[in-house]
């Protein structure tokens, strides 16, 4: 007598799940009721907590499927869906996916149905898991903490679904330099740089209540917030009530909403304000930068890096260098160039012939741009929009300087120059007529260098090299003229 046919006809099963997200325990086991032909109807599917079903067969133990019986069919959409509907908090959930798995046997095409009640439920708590999921790597918020062993942050979550192991890849890979704990009423996760371990459910108190680097992120979101674009409906859609108290910038909220009309109607009348008669004089522009708040950089804790001219006091100069923006370093010192990759530029300069302290070397963005990793600033691209505020002031300076040659080194400099985005291998090696009657040179950046090695490292330094010595060719041309 085979397996199936020992199945008792009117007997009813139950699966006790280990955990309530445990797709794949469930998929094994549903998999095997298929084989051994036990209907929807004759399964009780208990998660941890839960009670049996009360005509179930409680501690009879569950059939094993034949030899000869036919492989269980699931579409790649099926598998899919479920995978992610197994997470919901919905009770029922295994039932349904169950009779939808046990339809399809009957039906390879049942998923196609869009009008079938048991695909669209599953469809339905599939968008709702991923929603929760969303939330999640959205709004989870880390804060410092003292330990012992270093620095070590933690964040407090709420999901309404069994989200949690699901998402621990993510925040493995994209907080994986730091040490973190999430905390939630449904369990915790911990990550030591190595080993990702799981915890018993915890409580809010358990979570810390702020640390000093959420002042900054104020002072940056405030920055941020466009009243002209506010939309009270889409902004508590995508960013329920519920989150805010998780979200230090949420106590920002409500004062920024009532306070938009006037904010909005501020920006229209700076927008209609001329920016003025330029600055007479390099220190004017120093002094002037340092105040500017014209785009979100400047709000951050930094400062602003002057240019920096000959070292014979003389305002003019020949030669213009244009970098992205300050570094770090650049931050620190307040001097533009000064480190890694000004002392990289240093040598091909040198190499090339071309003396740095007769050029003024300054930067198309004049803040430091940057996120914060734990306690150190990594370097963030400035946008094509505050790369475009900041013309105003790399105008004046090239107004001030009158140099007959411009060497923009990258992208974001090319664009300070000409307000608008260029190709460097399409642009590099050739003069591009400026307004004021002096050329303009597009390079590499050297930080570009420092991010290569190998073969590649050694091919951009030639041709770096090549166009450096193409501008002390042509600088020696100027000066003959």
């Amino acid at each position: 007598m085979t397996a199936l046919q020992q199945v008792k006809p009117h007997a009813h099963y139950t699966v006790q799940l280990p955990r309530s997200d445990d797709f794949a325990f469930w998929r094994e086991r549903a998999r095997a009721l298929i084989q051994c032909d036990i209907p929807p109807d004759k399964i009780a599917w208990v998660e941890p907590g839960g009670t049996d079903d009360l005509f179930s067969s409680g501690g009879m133990r569950l059939p094993e499927p034949p030899a000869d019986a036919p492989p269980v069919r699931a579409s790649k959409r099926y598998l899919s869906l479920a995978s992610n509907a197994a997470l919901h908090r919905d009770p029922a959930r295994f039932t349904l996916l169950y009779r939808l798995l046990w339809r399809l046997q009957r039906n390879p095409r049942i998923m196609e149905d869009k009008a079938d009640p048991d695909v669209g439920r599953v469809e339905e708590l599939d968008k709702n898991v991923r929603r929760d999921s969303h939330k999640m790597h959205a709004f989870v918020r880390f804060r410092q903490v003292e330990a012992e062993d270093g620095e070590h942050y933690v964040a407090w979550f709420e999901p309404e679904h069994h989200i949690l192991r699901a998402n621990a890849g993510f925040f493995r890979r994209r907080f994986a330099s730091m040490r973190w704990s999430i905390l939630t009423p449904q369990g915790t996760l911990h990550w030591d740089g190595e080993t990702m371990r799981e915890g018993p459910p915890a409580q809010k108190t358990d979570a810390p209540h702020g640390d000093p680097v959420e002042d900054l992120w104020r002072t940056y979101y405030t920055s941020i917030f466009n009243p002209a674009r506010l939309k009270v409906g889409a902004m508590l859609s995508e960013m329920p009530r519920k989150y805010w108290k998780n979200l230090p910038e949420a106590a920002l909220i409500p004062e920024l909403i009532a306070s938009a009309q006037q904010r909005e109607s501020a920006m229209v009348a700076a927008g209609e304000r001329d920016d003025g008669v330029r600055p007479e004089s390099l220190e004017a522009i120093g002094e002037a930068i340092q105040a500017c708040r014209k785009c979100p950089i400047g709000c951050l804790d930094n400062r602003a890096v002057m240019g920096e001219g000959p070292q014979n006091g003389q305002t003019h100069a020949a030669l213009m260098i244009v970098g992205e923006q300050p570094g770090d370093q650049e931050d620190q010192e307040g001097r533009p160039f000064v480190g890694p990759a000004g002392q990289l530029l240093d040598v091909h300069l040198e190499r090339a012939g071309i003396d740095r302290g007769r050029a003024y070397v300054t930067n198309a963005v004049k803040h430091f741009k940057f996120t914060m990793r734990g306690k150190r600033r990594l370097h963030q691209s400035p946008t094509a929009k505050e790369i475009d505020t900041c013309r105003w002031w790399i105008e004046s300076e090239r107004a001030l300087v009158k140099p007959k040659l411009v060497l923009a080194m990258g992208a974001s400099a090319a664009r300070g120059m000409l307000g608008k985005t260029v190709s460097i291998s399409k642009v590099r090696g050739q003069a591009i007529a400026l307004d004021d009657g002096s050329e303009l040179w597009v390079t590499a950046h050297p930080s570009y260098l420092l991010r290569l090695d190998g073969d590649a490292r050694e091919k951009q330094a030639m041709l770096f090299d090549a166009d450096l010595a193409a501008v002390r060719a042509r600088l020696a041309e100027l000066a003959g003229q």
